[in-house]
């Protein structure tokens, strides 16, 4: 009780909201819903979902490595695995497997940071060597002439240069952290002997006359060179069959003409190529000629008003500011809630189109950064491009979870019940501190699952993420939620050392998150993998 009137008395003074209280649009044709104020829509005396999906039971690493699309990136940690590939899998064998693999990341790590530490050390001796010669001998900075001269003008000339060049080394850039530069690049422009291997191996799989698409998503799940990931997104852009199965009982055609239609964006058969994006590309502008003026209808009116105002709150910020971006990212939102009535335009989708976009930009330019291009400089050509290319795609995925954004948004509901279900089997330390401090996991994992984790890492990392995300079977889907139960359990620490309801919140909705690159993500990526075998197909330990 004591914390309740704590954290009423901080909230009536500050004058504003809770954090974590959410007030999403749930489509123009709906009024708003609070899922904080009706609670889940899960009815008390129904059970719990045990399990996002089944599997089927394995006896073999090659018969669980086929039905799980998992590969890790053939290199260190892939001896091991197979060294045990002729063995009966086992949970014990499996979990040593994955510990071991989280530990060549943690040390990597350690040792991109040992790397640093000693590179800027030897910047700092550089520079005091240099410092000290300058100061050392005057000659140095003065001409012949100059040292005949002894006037008081000349001396403080040739004291401000000598300040000049003893400065300059001072102002020398540290070194950048790995993965801040690039999106799955390392510090430096130059491939590593390792990721020149891997993007070989990507462009010999994608130079055939038909790619093979299981292999692709073998290749994709360790990371996707930045040179091959647009094509690479467009080719894994599909939905599974379960997904076909119930579209076809929507529309009422076989489930042969449901895949047909969700096909992957672009075929795996090189010849067929170009011809579909070509109509594909079309396709989308005619949909752009056909409803997009009815965005001033009366009936129309609050979605589009609404896309209007979210699209600033994108991120990154510099590409969020240009007028170009702006104008695209209006028409890809607001053709996606004409043609899906039944969740029409909601708040967290607009971010979903911002990964895509930025990937496929970098298909046409060369630049490093590529928040910071100016998309305006490109050709209309290529704008159209890739405006119908980030429509499709963003389509397709929506297509798979669209569950979280109906009336009320079921999906996200129910997946965040999982997680607090999950959560508290694998840590129940960090739930029952949540739990007693009152913090509901409505209130911070919402948002994770609304945007993907959008909003909690950096772009790059959420572009690293969904490489993984496309090759994983109903990876945005189901792996999203073993990705936030790692995520969760990765500030244990931070999190038992809070014992206050205002600053938990506080802390769970900006984690310190800034600097992480493919390092972070690669462990957690270990991390919720484990997690998905050890929990998916084991009801009985999931739930308790």
């Amino acid at each position: 009780m004591a914390n309740d009137g704590g954290r009423k008395q901080f909230w009536k003074r500050s004058g504003t909201k809770v954090p974590g209280s959410i007030q999403h649009v749930y489509g123009a044709q709906h009024p708003p819903f609070d899922p904080l104020l009706h609670g889940t829509l899960i009815k008390p005396g129904s059970k719990p979902p045990t399990t996002p999906v089944k599997l089927k039971k394995v006896s073999t690493f090659q018969e669980f490595e086929s039905n799980t699309s998992d590969a890790w990136d053939p290199g260190d940690d892939d001896d091991e695995l197979l060294a045990i590939a002729a063995e009966n899998l086992n949970t014990e064998v499996v979990m040593e497997t994955a510990h071991k693999v989280i530990q060549n990341h943690s040390k990597l790590q350690e040792q991109h940071k040992f790397l640093e530490e000693h590179l800027q050390e030897e910047k700092q001796v550089e520079s005091a060597e240099l410092t000290s010669v300058a100061c050392g001998d005057n000659r140095l900075v003065k001409s012949v002439s100059e040292g005949h001269t002894s006037s008081s003008s000349g001396n403080a000339s040739e004291n401000s240069s000598m300040q000049r060049s003893q400065s300059l080394p001072q102002t020398s850039t540290p070194p950048l952290v790995s993965g801040m530069a690039d999106f799955n690049t390392s510090v430096t422009p130059a491939l590593t002997e390792r990721e020149a291997s891997r993007l070989d191996k990507f462009k010999q799989l994608l130079a055939g006359p038909n790619t093979d698409l299981e292999e692709l998503r073998k290749l994709s799940w360790s990371g996707i060179p930045k040179r091959v990931r647009p094509i690479a997104w467009k080719l894994l852009s599909v939905l599974l069959r379960k997904h076909c199965v119930f579209l076809a009982r929507i529309f009422l055609v076989s489930v042969f003409s449901a895949m047909k239609l969700v096909m992957g964006y672009l075929p795996a058969n090189v010849d067929r190529r170009e011809s579909t994006l070509q109509r594909k590309r079309k396709e989308y502008f005619a949909f752009v000629e056909q409803y997009y003026d009815s965005r001033n209808d009366e009936s129309h009116q609050d979605t589009y008003r609404q896309i209007h105002i979210d699209i600033p709150r994108m991120s990154p910020e510099v590409l969020r500011l240009q007028p170009k971006v702006t104008e695209i990212f209006e028409r890809i939102l607001f053709i996606w809630a004409i043609r899906h009535p039944a969740s029409g335009y909601v708040q967290g989708i607009n971010d979903l189109v911002t990964p895509f976009f930025v990937v496929f930009v970098c298909e046409y330019i060369e630049e490093e950064e590529v928040e910071n291009f100016d998309v305006s400089s490109l050709p209309e050509e290529v704008l159209q491009n890739i405006e119908a290319d980030s429509y499709w795609c963003m389509s397709k995925l929506l297509d798979g979870i669209q569950d979280n954004y109906t009336f009320a948004q079921p999906g996200i509901q129910k997946k965040v019940k999982m997680l607090e279900e999950l959560v508290s089997r694998i840590d129940e330390q960090v739930h029952r501190h949540l739990d007693q401090h009152e913090v509901k996991y409505l209130q911070f994992a919402f948002r994770w699952m609304n945007n993907l984790l959008m909003r909690e890492v950096p772009l790059r990392c959420t572009i690293r993420l969904w490489d993984t995300y496309q090759s994983e079977p109903e990876g945005f889907s189901h792996f999203h939620l073993y990705v936030c139960a790692a995520f969760l359990v990765r500030w244990r620490k931070e999190i038992l050392e809070e014992k206050d309801f205002q600053e938990l919140l506080i802390f769970l909705q900006n984690l310190p998150t800034a600097h992480w690159g493919n390092e972070e993500v690669s462990v957690l990526l270990a991390e919720a993998y484990r997690l998905k075998f050890a929990f998916a197909d084991a009801p009985n330990h999931y739930k308790k």
